[in-house]
Formats: structure tokens, sequence, C-alpha cells
């Protein structure tokens, strides 16, 4: 199902990890080149603005990396005021029109393909981009079971517009918490569907499962309380997105604030250079030395459907780092035991012994994180 799904479909319209959490983790300098998973482009961006020599945004999935165009095609060609009206709302009136005079040039054959008959996307008064693509889907059922439960819609409502941690916890626990948590949210958060909608195939699912007495619900249940209750929802742009169907200025994704945007049309967002195709074939296509990796989820699934895929992808890695090379990626699993079955090479090296963990840093990185739905987050580096 999920990669029935996943081979047609956009699967993210924005990112769902943290750039702040990995800004800390990667500690980035203008000498590093770094390879990063695409996903929606986000956190492309939100790195290039540290000012790294070259970003090499790598996806399989060719319709992430259109998105990504789009993105970089706006930077490069709109002002402002409409770049945030397209990416920031979700909507430009005169979207048609700005896609097919300004920014269709920019674009490659392939994001062509992809945008021409999707244009309509971002020009729907009535909708949002955000509630596009499979996790727009998820986002555009639950404002619908929102309409049908107003005092559930209002709670949630207040709950954003708190100003203190104080008053956030207090309508968390008072008004939604109470009111949320139904027998018909548990059994839909608990089916493959909408796991496969919101980009988590099945080996992840199985992992959380093991993790949590009360199975995926109960995962994100936790995830969910502690995100509201322990960190500020004023600056929560991931959670805010899904339920306002855009982004204020106020909260946003760091490219979409107005000095930020500035400095990537200045030049940063020319170092920033999109390929569709595996992280191993990249890395098998280019001699040139990698310092920072961003891996974010996707060896949980390669680690069930294909390992020895995931064997090869370590090998190329390892021969693309440079010495101390950091990496960072995430888990549904707090320990995923494919670190210690991974062997390398000829010799059959474990791959847990060429790489020095940061589980501390990690620990403590993982506790600011403000999506919060990943069981792991690891560091390492590559020992020299």
């Amino acid at each position: 199902m999920f990669n029935a799904i996943y081979s047609r479909a956009l699967v993210y319209n924005t990112c769902w990890e943290d750039p702040a959490v990995d800004r800390l983790a990667l500690e980035l300098t203008p000498e590093d080149t770094l390879l990063v998973i695409t996903s929606a482009g986000c956190n492309v961006l939100d790195y290039a603005l540290t000012g790294p020599r070259r970003i090499h945004a790598v996806d399989a999935n060719p319709r992430q990396n259109a998105l990504l165009e789009l993105k970089l095609a706006g930077i490069r060609r709109l002002d402002f005021a409409d770049f945030f009206a397209v990416f920031g709302h979700g909507y430009h009136p005169e979207f048609r029109s700005l896609y097919w005079e300004v920014l269709r040039p920019e674009l490659s054959p392939q994001a062509l393909a992809f945008w021409d008959r999707r244009a309509p996307w971002f020009g729907n008064p009535n909708g949002s981009f955000y509630f596009h693509g499979l996790s727009g889907i998820v986002a555009r059922a639950f404002h619908g079971y929102l309409k049908v439960r107003p005092r559930l819609a209002q709670s949630v409502r207040d709950l954003f517009e708190s100003h203190t941690l104080e008053d956030q916890r207090h309508v968390y626990d008072t008004r939604v918490q109470p009111l949320i948590w139904t027998p018909s949210v548990k059994w839909t958060l608990s089916r493959q569907l909408t796991m496969s909608l919101l980009g988590v195939p099945h080996p992840q699912r199985k992992e959380v499962q093991a993790q949590h007495t009360q199975g995926v619900a109960g995962f994100v249940r936790e995830a969910i309380e502690y995100v509201f209750r322990q960190l500020p929802i004023s600056t929560n742009y991931f959670w805010s997105v899904y339920l306002r169907g855009r982004y204020t200025e106020d909260c946003c994704p760091e490219y979409l604030k107005r000095d930020n945007f500035a400095a990537l049309k200045a030049g940063l967002v020319d170092r920033i250079e999109p390929h569709t195709s595996t992280v191993t074939e990249f890395l098998r296509g280019t001699e040139e030395p990698i310092s920072k990796f961003v891996l974010l989820d996707h060896m949980d699934w390669m680690s069930s459907y294909h390992p020895e895929a995931l064997e090869e992808e370590w090998v190329a890695i390892l021969d693309r780092a440079t010495p101390n090379a950091r990496l960072i990626f995430r888990s549904a699993h707090a320990a995923p035991t494919y670190l210690e079955r991974i062997e390398l090479g000829a010799n059959r090296d474990r791959l847990s012994e060429r790489l020095a963990f940061h589980p501390e840093l990690a620990r403590r990185l993982s506790l600011l994180d403000r999506v919060h739905t990943y069981a792991g987050f690891h560091i390492a580096d590559v020992r020299a």
C-alpha cells in the first residue's frame, strides 16, 4: 500500500522534522557540503541560510524535488509578498498567471510534468496548497472532523492562540484532551491507510506498536501531549499549518521570513542542487566529499524491505564521507536494531563500529523538538 501511494503522489507538502534541532546537531560551517533528503524542501532552505558551501537535495520521489524546484523558482523570480502568499498562505489569487509566465521557465521537464496539472492547488480561495498531497488529505479530513465538532474546534483554536505555556496547558487539559481522544480517533490513527497517507510505512508502524503498550494511537497521543503541554505553541508552525491550512508571518519556517527570503534570493539559494535519485545512486555518481548528512527516517523501511540496498547505501556514504563527517537521522524506534545488523564490505565490518554516536546530545536536543513524532533521534560521526 505504501509503495503504491508513494510511487504516485506528493507525500509531504511540508517538512515534518525540526530544522532548529538539526542545526544544533549538525554545527554547520561555510566549508560544509551537505547531502539532505529533500522531503518538502523546507529544511533544505533552512540549512542554506547558514551559508554552507553546497547542499545536495536528494530524493527518489520526483514529486518532492518538483516542490523544491517550485520554491527555488519562487525565491529567484517572485517578490516576498507573492512568495509568502504562495507558500505561506498556500493560496495566491493570480497563481495561474504567475506559474505560466514567471515560474514555469525556471523548472526542469520533470517538475513541469508535475506542476502543469497541479497549479490549481495554489489557486483555490476556499482551500490551500497545504490540504493537497497525501499529508494534506489527512489535514483536510481533520478539518472536516472539526466542522462536525464545534466545541472541539473552538478549543483547538484557543489552544493555538495561547500566549503562555501555563494557558496552553490549561486549555489542553481542560478543553481539548477530554474531547479529542474518542474511540473513532484512536481507530483512525491505528489504520495503516492513515499512516501511509502520513508517509509512515508498515515497518515503522510495527516499530511503534512494539514499543508502546497502547499502540500507534497511544504513541501519537503521547507525542501530541508533550508538544502541547511542554513546548510553546506560538512558534510551532509544524502543527499549526495543518490546523489553519496556512502559516502566519509570526509562525512559519525560516525561509518564509522576509529577511531570510532576501538572503536566499541574494545568492544562498544558488548553493542548492536538487537530484532525483536514491542516496546510493547520487553518491556513486559524484566525487565530491560530503561532510554532513541528513538522512531523515528512510532507513526504517529500507531495513525491512531492502536490507541489501541499505548496506550498499552505507558503503556509499562511508566512501564519500569526509573524516569525522556528521550524520543525523530519525527512527520510529529509540534504538533501531538494524544499526547492529548491518555489516559492510568483504570483511563484514559492523556499521556500529564505523560510527561514533552521541546519545546524550541527541537526547537533550530531542526534548526541544517541536514535532516530536519520532521515538529516535540519532547523531553520529564517521570515525576517521
